[in-house]
């Protein structure tokens, strides 16, 4: 319990505006990267073989941005999970340069869904028991 899954990524000239800062939306597609190594790293459940029955979409997405991060920096993402229910996971992120200032930080919720073959159903699954315990090597308990 109480570990962080930390991943660094290098601001490249794809991730910047203009001004040479990232821009917002490419921060979320950092953050996509950084859940979807999560569950193939470390949950062992990669999106390559979890979508051909089941998904894990967003949908609640709290962010905050703390500062700019500029191209050429490298970025430590981690994540961590806030609260683990049956079918939902509650994470925390943060983003911070190579001094340790926060850049981007917030929570993000998920929920594990099966859906049929043709993809016309999707509906809430809990998570395996199995799943359940390697997620919990991330829970973070607050008082």
């Amino acid at each position: 319990m109480n570990q962080y899954f930390i991943k660094t990524e290098k601001v490249r000239f794809q991730h910047v505006d203009y001004a040479g800062i990232v821009f917002y939306p490419r921060f979320l597609e950092m953050l996509n990267c950084l859940v979807e190594d999560w569950f193939e790293e470390a949950l062992e459940r990669p999106f390559s073989k979890m979508h051909e029955t089941n998904g894990i979409p967003t949908v609640d997405l709290k962010v905050q941005f703390k500062k700019a991060a500029r191209l050429g920096e490298t970025l430590t993402k981690k994540l961590w999970v806030k609260h683990l229910g049956g079918a939902s996971l509650l994470c925390g992120f943060q983003f911070e340069d190579e001094k340790g200032t926060i850049c981007l930080e917030g929570e993000v919720t998920l929920v594990n869904v099966a859906f049929t073959e043709n993809r016309d159903n999707i509906k809430a699954e809990a998570f395996s028991e199995d799943m359940k315990h390697k997620i919990n090597k991330y829970l973070f308990v607050t008082l």
